[in-house]
């Protein structure tokens, strides 16, 4: 029986995707979509170290668009957490420098209730600062349409690699496929 993706409420776009496979280990070798591969890896409770190592290693993928040196302090923090050099404190230090004092002061009362919603929030950061040199990304190059089309795949399908390297054995194994 196939693995039931759509409990985990997925976009139309990636249950689509998903049903033109003939099973999860299709998609998730055949996917060129980085961001879905993080998204169904962080529904599925995959270890925290090892997600956000992924998601750290696809933001660096666009690091060089970071206009914010906090963004690049909370990827680094990221990797680092990953890595077991800092801990859950310390990353979430790197996180709420990384955002504005409102967003982190919210977060932070969700911290003090939960241990876990901290290392949550620090790998929000790495998806924030993925996001906001994506869009920069996008910005640089929005004169030419299909330069920016062309550069978003190419990162899609850089991301993914990472994704398949980093995370494959753990979400197979939460998934039962080999």
């Amino acid at each position: 029986m196939k693995f039931n993706i759509c409990k985990y409420h997925p976009c139309y776009e990636a249950i689509d995707y998903y049903r033109s496979k003939a099973s999860f280990k299709d998609a998730w070798n055949d996917c060129q979509r980085g961001d879905w591969m993080l998204w169904i890896s962080q529904r599925l409770g995959v270890d925290v170290r090892l997600l956000t190592k992924a998601k750290a290693l696809c933001a660096k993928t666009v690091e060089h668009l970071m206009m914010n040196q906090r963004s690049k302090v909370a990827v680094q923090a990221a990797l680092d957490f990953a890595d077991g050099k800092i801990d859950r404190k310390e990353l979430y230090a790197a996180y709420t420098d990384a955002v504005d004092a409102a967003d982190a002061a919210a977060y932070t009362a969700a911290a003090d209730a939960d241990a876990d919603a901290a290392a949550d929030a620090a790998a929000d950061a790495v998806d924030a600062a993925y996001a906001a040199a994506y869009a920069a990304a996008a910005d640089a190059v929005d004169a030419d349409a299909d330069a920016a089309a062309y550069a978003r795949l190419a990162n899609q399908k850089q991301t993914a690699d990472i994704c398949r390297k980093g995370l494959t054995d753990a979400v197979f194994g939460i998934v039962g496929e080999e």
